[in-house]
C-alpha cells in the first residue's frame, strides 16, 4: 500500500508542502555529515589541545598516585577521593571533549537551521506497526544503509591501511622508546590517520548528504488531489470565490441604483444600453452616476422615471458613453457637445413645465 501511494505521488512538491515537512521536523539530513564534523573535531582537539590536555591529566595523575598512600581507609574519605579524581579528570579533557561537542552542533546546523518542534515525540502508529517495522528492517532504505555501512567498512579500512602501512616498520619500533617520547609518536601516527580518514569520510558524507535531499525530496511528492487540495487553501475555493464575486457585484450595483434619483438626465439605447448622467452648476463636466446592460439598463430606466428624471433616447450617444466612461467618473471631452445638448435639452423641458 505505502509502495502503491508513492507511485500515485507524481506531482513536484509545493513550497508551502516544503515548509510545513520543514516545520515538522521532516527535513533533509545526513548522520555522515555530523559524524564527519565529530571527527574533523577530535583531530582538531588532538592537534590544537592534546598537549594542554595530556599535561593537566599528567599532573593530575602525579598527585593522585603520590598522595594514594596519605587516604584514609574509611568510606568518606575514598568518596572523596574518587570525587576529585573525577572532577579533576573531567576537567583536565573540558577542552576537547567541548571543541569535539561544538564540531557535532556545527554538523547539525550546517544541514540546517536551528528549530524545535514536538512533532517527532507525537505517538504514531506506524512505529509499533508489524508491517511498518518489517519495512524498516528489510525495505530499501534499510538495503540502502546496509550497503553504505559495508561501503564506509571498506574505503575507510583501505585508507586507514594506505596510511599506516608505509609507516609500519616505524611503529615496531614503538615498544623500545621511552615513554616520554612514545607519547608524541602516538599523537602523530594518529593525526596522520585521522587525516586520511577525513579526507575520504568527506566524499562518503557528502554522497549521503545529497542522497537523504533526493530522498527527501521525492517524500514530499504529491498526488494531483493533494495538489488539488492545496490549491483550494491558498487561492480559495472557486465556487465560493464566485459567490464573493456575485454578492459584491450586486452590493455594487445597489449602490449604484441608489443614485439614479439623483440623476439629471438618463440616456438610453431603448432596450440596451442605459447611462445616467447627474450635473449641477459649479461642476467641471457632467458625471456618470450609473450605466448598465439590458436588465439593468431597464431598472435604471424604471427607476428614473419612477423619480422623474428624464430619459432621453440617443442610442449612438448611449453607446459611446457606455464604453468612454466609467462609474463616478466625468465624461470625455469628446461628448462634452452632444451631452451638453441633451442637458441643454432637459433644462429647457424643465422650465417650459415650470
Amino acid at each position: 500500500m505505502a509502495d502503491t501511494d508513492q507511485e500515485d505521488r507524481t506531482e513536484e512538491p509545493s513550497l508551502r508542502r516544503l515548509q510545513q515537512a520543514i516545520e515538522r521536523g521532516d527535513v533533509a539530513k545526513s548522520q555522515e555529515i555530523n559524524t564527519w564534523f565529530v571527527l574533523a573535531g577530535g583531530t582538531l582537539a588532538l592537534a590544537a589541545v592534546g598537549d594542554t590536555a595530556a599535561g593537566s591529566l599528567k599532573g593530575m595523575l602525579q598527585g593522585l598516585l603520590s598522595q594514594a598512600g596519605n587516604v584514609p581507609a574509611e568510606p568518606g574519605a575514598l568518596k572523596a577521593y574518587g570525587t576529585y579524581a573525577l572532577w579533576a579528570g573531567l576537567s583536565a579533557l573540558a577542552l576537547p571533549l567541548g571543541v569535539i561537542l561544538f564540531a557535532g552542533l556545527a554538523g547539525a546546523m550546517a544541514q540546517h537551521r536551528p528549530m524545535i518542534t514536538t512533532e517527532p515525540l507525537a505517538p504514531q502508529l506506524s512505529r509499533i506497526s508489524p508491517m511498518a517495522g518489517f519495512k524498516r528492517v528489510f525495505g530499501k532504505e534499510a538495503f540502502v544503509q546496509f550497503l553504505k555501512g559495508l561501503l564506509k567498512i571498506g574505503v575507510v579500512g583501505a585508507a586507514i591501511y594506505m596510511a599506516v602501512w608505509p609507516e609500519i616498520a616505524r611503529m615496531e619500533s614503538f615498544a623500545t622508546l621511552d615513554v616520554a617520547l612514545l607519547l608524541p609518536a602516538v599523537k602523530a601516527e594518529a593525526l596522520t590517520l585521522m587525516k586520511a580518514v577525513l579526507i575520504i569520510y568527506a566524499v562518503i558524507a557528502g554522497g549521503d548528504y545529497v542522497y537523504q535531499r533526493i530522498s527527501w525530496y521525492n517524500r514530499q511528492r504529491m498526488t494531483k488531489q493533494e495538489l488539488k487540495e492545496e490549491h483550494k487553501e491558498t487561492e480559495g475555493n472557486p465556487e465560493v470565490k464566485a459567490k464573493l464575486r456575485a454578492l459584491r457585484a450586486k452590493q455594487a450595483r445597489q449602490r449604484m441604483m441608489a443614485k439614479v434619483p439623483q440623476a439629471t438626465v438618463v440616456v438610453m439605447n431603448p432596450t440596451h444600453f442605459a447611462v445616467a448622467l447627474q450635473y449641477e452648476p459649479g461642476m467641471q463636466a457632467p458625471q456618470c452616476v450609473a450605466k448598465g446592460l439590458d436588465a439593468v439598463a431597464l431598472r435604471i430606466r424604471a427607476l428614473a422615471e419612477e423619480n422623474g428624471v428624464p430619459v432621453v433616447e440617443n442610442p449612438p450617444l448611449a453607446r459611446a458613453l457606455y464604453k468612454a466612461v466609467e462609474l463616478d467618473q466625468d465624461i470625455p471631452v469628446e461628448h462634452y457637445k452632444a451631452v451638453a445638448e441633451v442637458i441643454g435639452y432637459v433644462m429647457r423641458l424643465r422650465r417650459r413645465r415650470a
